[in-house]
Formats: C-alpha cells, sequence, structure tokens
C-alpha cells in the first residue's frame, strides 16, 4: 500500500498495512453499528488496473458476538460473597483504589475512580479511561472531556453539578475494549457508586457503557430516543463525546437526547 506523507509517497510494511486496513475497517464496523445498521458493508475500492469493485457483508449478529460474550458474563452467578456496602463515596474509593483483580491493574498509571457530587441528580458513565485519564487519575479530562463540559454547560450543569465515572477504573491497553474479565471484575466498584450516590438518572455515553449497563447488544442508535432503566433507576442513552469528535453528525442527536435528560430531570425537580 502506499501512502502519501510531507509530498513524498512511501510503501508500507506488511504489518503496518494490515493495521492501517483494521483500524479502517473498525472505525467503519462502529460507525454503521450505532447507526442501527442490520448489515455492515464494506466495499472495497479499485486497484490500479484490476478488475471490478468488490464488497463483504458481515451481519450485526456476527458484529455483536463479542459483546455478547461479555454480557454472558456479566450474567453469571457470583462465586463469592456479595460486595461490602460503603458510607460514603470517599470510604469505597479508598478501600478500592489498590485494586488488583484484573490484570489491568498491572498497566495502568492511575486509578481513575470517578468525579463530581455524591449528592448528583444525573451521573454519567463511560467506557473507560483513556491515554489523559490514566496519566492524571480524573475521568473525562482529554479532548473527549473538553467536549463533555461543553455540552453540560449548555443544559446548564457543570462537572460539580453531576457524577462522572467508567465501567472500568484503569486504562486497556493503547485504548482497546473492555474485556469481559475486565467488565465482570469493575462492575462491582460501579454498581457501589451508583448505590451511594442514589441518582435520579444515569446518562450512558457510549455502546459499550450502554451494553454493560442494559446487558443488550443492541445498536446504539436503536437504544437513542427511549427510557431504559438500571436496577430501577431511569437510563438514557447518547453517544459518546469521543464519537462526537470523529462523526459530525452525531453533535445533533446527542443535544436532542440530552434536552430529553434535561426535560426528564426539571420533572422529577418539581415532582
Amino acid at each position: 500500500m502506499l501512502k502519501k506523507s510531507g509530498g513524498i509517497y512511501y510503501r508500507m510494511a506488511a504489518n503496518d498495512e494490515l493495521s492501517e486496513i483494521y483500524h479502517l475497517a473498525r472505525r467503519a464496523l462502529e460507525c454503521q453499528e450505532q447507526l442501527g445498521h442490520k448489515e455492515i458493508i464494506f466495499e472495497a475500492g479499485h486497484k490500479s488496473g484490476a478488475g471490478p469493485e468488490s464488497g463483504v457483508q458481515a451481519s450485526s449478529a456476527d458484529v455483536q458476538s463479542s459483546s455478547y460474550n461479555q454480557m454472558s458474563l456479566l450474567n453469571e452467578e457470583p462465586s463469592g460473597p456479595g460486595e461490602p456496602e460503603y458510607n460514603s463515596l470517599e470510604e469505597h474509593r479508598a478501600a478500592i483504589c489498590n485494586c488488583t483483580k484484573c490484570s489491568l491493574s498491572q498497566t495502568r498509571t492511575k486509578f481513575v475512580y470517578g468525579a463530581g457530587s455524591s449528592r448528583a441528580k444525573i451521573v454519567f458513565i463511560g467506557e473507560a479511561p483513556g491515554r489523559e485519564e490514566d496519566l492524571q487519575g480524573e475521568p473525562f479530562v482529554g479532548r473527549a472531556g473538553k467536549l463533555l463540559d461543553n455540552i453540560l454547560a449548555a443544559i446548564k450543569f457543570t462537572r460539580r453539578d453531576v457524577y462522572i465515572g467508567n465501567i472500568l477504573k484503569c486504562r486497556p491497553p493503547e485504548n482497546r475494549d473492555p474485556q469481559p474479565e475486565e467488565i465482570r471484575a469493575c462492575m462491582p466498584h460501579l454498581i457501589e457508586q451508583i448505590r451511594i450516590i442514589k441518582p435520579l438518572i444515569i446518562c450512558a455515553l457510549g455502546r459499550i457503557a450502554a451494553h454493560c449497563l442494559l446487558d443488550t447488544t443492541t445498536p446504539l442508535g436503536k437504544l437513542r430516543g427511549t427510557w431504559h432503566s438500571f436496577q430501577g433507576i431511569p437510563l438514557i442513552v447518547t453517544y459518546h463525546p469521543a464519537a462526537l469528535l470523529r462523526f459530525q453528525q452525531y453533535k445533533r442527536p446527542t443535544w436532542e437526547d440530552m434536552q430529553e435528560m434535561k426535560a426528564r430531570y426539571e420533572k422529577f425537580s418539581q415532582g
């Protein structure tokens, strides 16, 4: 494969070429899946002097098989005693900040517990810490975090008014998707945070957070636009801020989701 850099074309090494194809394919899969397409279609472009264009189709069931495995693991009966309950977020954080339940404890820089008000009425939940979060020990502090701040400001909130966390407390290497054993190890921590905070509303940011919280493999595009429930708490699904940085077309539906969430919040507050 030829690639251009600084006006110069160079030939990529075989491993680099495969990596490039993989990442392009993954981005295309995620984009089409989130839009709710039942079939995900790749169309290979013409090669110079080659024959006609060819295409490969994969069903959404094939694409979602790994997510299904994650969810089925979460539904297994616990093998040991239940998680202890804590009186405050501070007490809980102190108890789990040195967690070694999965291999991510060996690669993390900092444990990313969560941030915001312990009396928050809205809890935002993303997928996992990224590079900046891992370095600083705080959730959503990179480019996606700044965009989340702007979204909050647009609906008249700040970080001090809400609580922000992730499914995982430690960064997966190279920002890969969380693995089933990592989700299973970390979900009890998140559930305990939610129990302590007792929010009125949960907002799942992105596909993985929505799938974990709702125990489903339904595409994110189809989960939007309706209210769900997590342990009796109303839950709304929207796109992850990182997706908005890549796909401008997600900004309008995300704004619609935020308006719906704010309207529900105001109804609860007035009631």
